[in-house]
Parts: structure tokens; C-alpha cells; sequence
């Protein structure tokens, strides 16, 4: 069995430091083998606000990776932003933007989404697919291949955000390379399920975390994700902070199994069914 956790949106500079103490407790409570961050650790790409995102991110006690969001590049530099836009994000997090981890049943590989010549929106580069999917083919369907980047393949109508250019083929490619779970943030709104595209049917499906620390909360919650594998199972749990509290407790939690070449949701006697069995 493995389990990670899944933090996105950090948003150091507007993070709401009650929480501080609360999420890294609540972290280090469940154990996670890997804790992958989706991006934006920061709000405005300042090295002391990277400085703060490294030193929490190290003080959960827990190995962890993540990927840039298009917060952690300079927006009032152009200069920097053109020419340089993840110096300050490599030299406090981490030199690789696109990580990859193993474990013993998952793969996790990081994709950069960020577009240095668009203020929000993100880009989904052909060459980087193609080195993702072949990570994943390697290891075929015998294992959980995770895909972590920072903007969503796709959006709900409600979302005002522009959507990520060439998402569509890209998806499509990653659905035919044993993806099984494609983690994302960004919209700061929780999502968990099969991709709008695919309903009812086996396929990758998407978490969208929503912003684990920060106080733009456009109506939703803070959390984060506790994902645990155990054989062909995969189990998705939102930790979230209710109205009026600090604290992150258990607020929803939704299974899937792995058939083939993606996952399918399993509804309330299927996993009675299988609790039993395991």
C-alpha cells in the first residue's frame, strides 16, 4: 500500500498563516509516503516567499516534489519573467520542473504548464507528453501512473478561467499511455472524477485540489488530497477546513479501481464488496 498527499495553490504571500500549523500537522498525521505540491507555492514569485514555501514543505518531515503554476514566475518583471522566469523558483525549490518519482506500485511525473507569455493561462507541450508517455508505457498497466501539473486538462462551465492551450490532444494522448490519475490545481475548486469527456467509462480520472493555504478562496474550502493505493484500488480523500475552524478533517471520499487502461468509480456495494475482500 502507498499513500500520498496531493497540496496545491500554497499561494506563499497570501497564505492564511492560522493553517500553517494546522495543514502541516494534518500532513504529518496521515503518513504519506511522497507529497506532491501542484503549483503556485507562491503568490508573486518573491524569493522570501519561495523561502517560506521551501521551509514548510521540508518541516512536514515527508519527501516531496511539485511543479511551477503560473504564480511562481515574475509578473512585474518582464524582464526576468521572458528571459529567466523559473531562476528564482530553481534556485529555492527545486532545479527540475518537470520531477519524477517511483514507488512501489505508482509512478508520479511532474508537467510544466506554465506559459511564460500568458498571465494566467498554460500550455501543454507535445515533446513534454511524449517523454511522459513514455515513462508510462514502460511501466505499463501493472502500476499507478500519476500525472502532476498545475493547470487542468479540462475546466467546469463554472470556472472563469481560460482554458489550457492544446489540453484536448494532449489528454487524448495521455488516455492511450496507461494514465491512470492526472493531479491538478489552479482553480482553487475541488474535483474528483472521470474527465467530462469520458463518462461512465474506464479512463484516467482527475483530482483537482483546491488551494491548501490561501485566503482567495472564490467560495470553496481550503484542502488537500489523501491518496491511497492498495492493489487495484485507489482511494481519494478531501481534507478540508469548515466554515469557522482551523482544523483539516475528513470531508469526502470517493474509490475507484483500476481496469485496463484506466479507473473506474465504484459506487457504495461495490465497496462494501471489496472491503471485504482485501
Amino acid at each position: 500500500m502507498s499513500r500520498l498527499v496531493h497540496l496545491s495553490d500554497l499561494h506563499f504571500g497570501r497564505a492564511r498563516p492560522e493553517l500553517l500549523a494546522p495543514l502541516a500537522e494534518a500532513v504529518t498525521a496521515v503518513s504519506p509516503d511522497l507529497v506532491v505540491v501542484s503549483g503556485d507555492l507562491t503568490q508573486r514569485a518573491r524569493n522570501r516567499e519561495f523561502a517560506a514555501a521551501r521551509q514548510f514543505l521540508d518541516g512536514l518531515g515527508a519527501r516531496w516534489l511539485a511543479v511551477p503554476g503560473n504564480h511562481d514566475v515574475p509578473l512585474y518583471q518582464p524582464w526576468d519573467r521572458f528571459l529567466k522566469p523559473f531562476r528564482k523558483y530553481r534556485e529555492n525549490i527545486a532545479l527540475d520542473l518537470e520531477p519524477c518519482h517511483e514507488g512501489a506500485d505508482y509512478l508520479v511525473a511532474g508537467l510544466n504548464t506554465v506559459d511564460r507569455f500568458a498571465h494566467q493561462r498554460g500550455v501543454a507541450r507535445a515533446g513534454a507528453i511524449r517523454r511522459i508517455c513514455g515513462l508510462f508505457d514502460d511501466g505499463g498497466a501493472e502500476r499507478f501512473n500519476i500525472l502532476l501539473a498545475h493547470h487542468p486538462f479540462e475546466q467546469d462551465a463554472m470556472s472563469h478561467k481560460a482554458p489550457m492551450r492544446r489540453a484536448k490532444p494532449m489528454l487524448e494522448r495521455l488516455k492511450g499511455c496507461h494514465t491512470h490519475l492526472v493531479l491538478t490545481g489552479h482553480l482553487h475548486m475541488w474535483h474528483t472524477g472521470p474527465f467530462l469527456t469520458q463518462p461512465g467509462h474506464s479512463g484516467p480520472i482527475r483530482v483537482h485540489a483546491g488551494t491548501s493555504l490561501s485566503n482567495r478562496l472564490r467560495g470553496e474550502v481550503n484542502d488537500f488530497a489523501v491518496l491511497d493505493i492498495e492493489g487495484d484500488l485507489l482511494t481519494v480523500t478531501r481534507m478540508a477546513v469548515e466554515a469557522e475552524r482551523v482544523d483539516f478533517t475528513e470531508r469526502d471520499v470517493a474509490r475507484f479501481r483500476r481496469e485496463g487502461v484506466g479507473l473506474v468509480a465504484l459506487d457504495g456495494s461495490e465497496i462494501d464488496r471489496d472491503a471485504g475482500e482485501l
